[in-house]
Formats: C-alpha cells, sequence, structure tokens
C-alpha cells in the first residue's frame, strides 16, 4: 500500500533541500522569510479569533453605503 512520498523523507533528502534553498536565496534572505512567514500565521491566527459577528456589522454598513450610492 503506497501512502505518500512526503512520510518517508530522510536525512540525506533534507540536507538537499537545505542546501538548495541556501543557494538560491542566500544566507540573509532565509531568516527573513521565516520571519514574514511567523508573521502572516500570527495575523491569521488572531484573525480567527476576532468576532465573527463585528464582520458582519461591518458587511452591512458597507452594503448599505453602497445601496445608497446607487440609489
Amino acid at each position: 500500500m503506497y501512502t505518500s512520498g512526503l512520510l518517508f523523507i530522510g536525512t540525506n533528502e533534507i540536507i538537499i533541500i537545505v542546501v538548495l534553498a541556501l543557494l538560491l536565496f542566500g544566507g540573509k534572505k532565509i531568516p527573513e522569510l521565516m520571519r514574514g512567514l511567523g508573521r502572516g500565521v500570527k495575523e491569521f491566527k488572531e484573525g480567527q479569533k476576532d468576532d465573527p459577528n463585528a464582520e458582519n456589522n461591518t458587511n452591512t454598513t458597507a452594503n448599505n453605503d453602497t445601496v445608497n450610492k446607487q440609489g
């Protein structure tokens, strides 16, 4: 039974991936990329914690403004 090729990544493959990433992006750029990724994940999690009713109220107000401008 074949499940997934990603489950069987070994040490050699991980080393090759890391070396290729260093060659492509350089040593200075990788920490910046990871920092940006971390900020994005943090903002996403904070967005999920927000009150869903607050978003619905904002959308309703925006829709009313659009209707008022058209009519």
